[in-house]
């Protein structure tokens, strides 16, 4: 036996809409948003290789971890300021946290893992995975006719 929802009306109830949509699908959270904090990203494909430009002014290269397991590239990063003032006999500490993690999975198999690069300039974090030999595009070969 199957169970089937009913609806009353062919418009879905707030509570459907909220439970239905993509704001209780957790993985795509990996995606950036006008109001977020969450770095930007553009993807490239070319015949040599992938790469990721990540937009993260203000940050230096220390900031950033750069990992690659299981055909899965990892960027994430923590920062944490405390900035104390005193002026005469008040003090004040302020405290900033930031952190951010974004996860890409590539394609089985076509990263030379070995020769992955990343780095820091201006404010973009470059990181290239270069693709292996045996899945770069090949010229067209002319067979000659016997």
């Amino acid at each position: 036996m199957t169970l089937a929802r009913r609806s009353e009306s062919n418009f879905p109830s707030l509570f459907d809409r909220f439970f239905n949509s993509d704001l209780m699908d957790w993985n795509l959270t990996n995606f950036s948003g006008p109001n977020n904090t969450l770095p930007a990203v553009n993807v490239k494909e070319t015949d040599d290789e992938y790469i990721l430009e990540v937009a993260a002014p203000g940050m230096t290269k220390k900031d950033f971890k750069v990992n690659f397991q299981n055909n899965v590239l990892t960027i994430s990063s923590e920062k944490q300021e405390e900035k104390k003032e005193n002026e005469d006999n008040y003090t004040r500490r302020e405290f900033s946290y930031r952190s951010f993690q974004r996860s890409f999975t590539v394609p089985h198999n076509d990263v030379d893992s070995d020769k992955i690069s990343a780095a820091y300039a201006d404010g973009i974090l470059n990181v290239k995975l270069p693709k292996r030999e045996e899945v770069k595009p090949k010229p067209a070969r002319e067979i000659k006719i016997s």
